[in-house]
């Protein structure tokens, strides 16, 4: 059985990113089609949900949908060695995605989106002028004008636009618990070679629920029982009780934002796009300000504006991030001692504004310099409703 859809823009995945873009896109008065794969939008979270304080400061989110503010964070050396650093501002909010997931859903309801969950989506037509879909036993084609890529760090969308591609990942794994033994909220980082090559492990507790976990280079351990061991050492450290309500896990793309990310058939946003820090592997705050970079050029290239895409290329974001890319390097290449080293400089006084500049500094991800405001449109949002440093993507 088939049957065929029209639309202006066809957005191929609904994380943050897809909805994101689909919202912006539909509150510009395009038609849009929201297609996701998952029978529900909330049906699988792969990050830890951190957002920082430049995204919550230029972008308004759903009311209901975060965490207690946290404004302390704690660095451990390899020997357990802590640096604890208090900001006088509220940093971080970890979000409920899956409360802020449906809120943006039924933001794009409510501003026309058409949506279509439990939807694979096969490929384009020979033309490249459809979308084509598989619903079940089902065959749908939708017509659109324009596609965005939001479909996860292994893209097909990408593939199939002949769009750049993520080739280097590290992978993340968590677990969320109701309740922790710590007290005030604070986001908890570990430098440890042997349970987080490359990468960190974390507890980030926002004041109700304390998210646990390990990322690194996925050739050189095994995710969950690194998790194991991770958690087995806290006992006795920094306690972690209460009831264990879930696990998540995911890729996260570290090559940085991706050289070519649009086309005159479509775009990439979020994860698809590489856009998520190189160094840190935080993506939400490069995620929303893409994705809504992405809506405005999406409406400008459907308007019929000459030259449009050319505020949407990769290398205008990647050259801001040559220095990340050096220190994810550095990064997967130290050694425990070396680690061990670089956080006895970080508690010298010489070097302790370093530390405090990388946690809390106020850079975030450009919004594309086209002298346009990233922030969304005026309208509020439906008051009902970088894994950040731990991002296990979304």
């Amino acid at each position: 059985m088939r049957s065929a859809v029209a639309c202006d823009v066809a957005v191929i995945g609904a994380g943050l990113a897809g909805l994101w873009a689909a919202r912006s896109l539909a509150r510009r008065g395009l038609r849009v089609a929201l297609v996701e794969a998952e029978r529900a939008v909330d049906a699988r979270v792969r990050t830890t949900g951190i957002f920082v304080r430049r995204t919550l400061e230029d972008f308004e989110m759903p009311a209901g949908t975060l965490g207690e503010p946290i404004r302390r964070v704690v660095l451990y050396s390899p020997k357990r060695r802590a640096l604890e650093l208090t900001s006088s501002r509220d940093e971080f909010r970890v979000a409920d995605m899956r409360a802020l997931d449906r809120a943006l859903l039924r933001d794009c309801l409510q501003s026309g989106v058409m949506w279509s969950p439990g939807t694979r989506y096969d490929g384009l037509c020979a033309a490249g002028c459809c979308v084509c879909l598989q619903q079940g036993t089902r065959r749908l084609d939708v017509a659109a004008r324009f596609i965005v890529g939001a479909d996860g760090a292994r893209s097909r969308v990408a593939a199939d636009l002949g769009l750049s591609r993520n080739t280097r990942f590290i992978v993340g794994t968590e677990d969320v618990y109701r309740s922790c033994a710590t007290s005030a909220p604070a986001l908890h980082c570990f430098l440890d070679p042997d349970n987080a090559p490359g990468y960190i492990a974390w507890v980030a507790h926002d004041g109700s629920l304390a998210h646990v976990g390990v990322g690194g280079n996925p050739a050189r351990f095994n995710p969950q029982a690194a998790l194991l061991r991770f958690t087995r050492s806290l006992s006795g450290f920094l306690d972690v009780a209460g009831e264990r309500i879930e696990r998540r896990a995911g890729l996260i793309p570290v090559n940085g934002v991706l050289e070519r990310i649009a086309c005159a058939r479509g775009l990439l946003v979020g994860d698809v796009a590489g856009a998520v820090s190189p160094l840190t592997a935080g993506g939400l705050d490069a995620c929303v300000r893409l994705s809504e970079l992405a809506a405005r050029v999406a409406a400008r290239v459907l308007d019929g504006e000459a030259g449009a895409l050319g505020l949407y290329r990769g290398g205008t974001f990647k050259s801001r991030f040559a220095t990340r890319r050096w220190m994810r390097s550095a990064l997967q290449a130290a050694t425990p001692v070396t680690l061990e080293l670089v956080c006895a400089a970080f508690r010298l006084p010489l070097f302790g504004s370093a530390a405090e500049r990388f946690f809390f500094g106020e850079g975030s991800f450009p919004d594309g310099g086209d002298g346009r405001a990233s922030r969304p449109l005026d309208q509020p949002l439906c008051g009902c409703a970088n894994v950040s440093a731990l991002n296990t993507t979304h």
